[in-house]
């Protein structure tokens, strides 16, 4: 106590990330809900997982300096350990989730992931076509042979 004042339990007049409203330990209300969910979540991992993977999607490299804009994904669901958590983009961590089919064409590590969350999905193969040369077209007649007569004329049936 200096000057009979009583010291403030707030630490700062910003948050580290540099925004100047606090909303609780010092932290703006991203923040400290991003801390939160960290906690509950991610078993304090969270912030451990986008520094070893530098802020980039694994998959896609996708930039993400901002804490919202990378999500660390569970390997294993549930299980908040460091090696089987992994930093992905919105779009990539959205494929792992929500495609339905596990495409070919997918970059080796995506379809790793998706193989992992979906064990008994189907999976749809590359199909290489090449440049092979298309077929010629065959001509489908728009009414059937038996309605036509000898000179082509239509014939009533009945």
């Amino acid at each position: 106590m200096k000057n009979g004042m009583k010291k403030s339990p707030q630490r700062s007049l910003h948050c580290p990330c540099g925004r100047p409203r606090v909303l609780a330990r010092g932290l703006c209300a991203v923040c400290y809900t991003l801390r939160r969910q960290d906690e509950a979540y991610f078993g304090g991992l969270r912030e451990t997982v986008l520094r070893r993977d530098g802020y980039v999607c694994r998959v896609c490299a996708a930039s993400g300096r901002g804490k919202r804009l990378i999500t660390v994904h569970h390997r294993v669901p549930g299980r908040s350990v460091l090696a089987l958590m992994i930093s992905l983009c919105p779009g990539c961590h959205a494929k792992v989730h929500r495609t339905r089919v596990g495409r070919a064409l997918m970059a080796p590590l995506l379809l790793e992931l998706w193989r992992e969350q979906h064990p008994r999905g189907h999976e749809q193969p590359a199909l290489d076509f090449g440049d092979q040369p298309s077929p010629a077209p065959v001509p489908v007649p728009l009414i059937s042979e038996e309605l036509l007569g000898y000179d082509g004329e239509l014939r009533a049936t009945g």
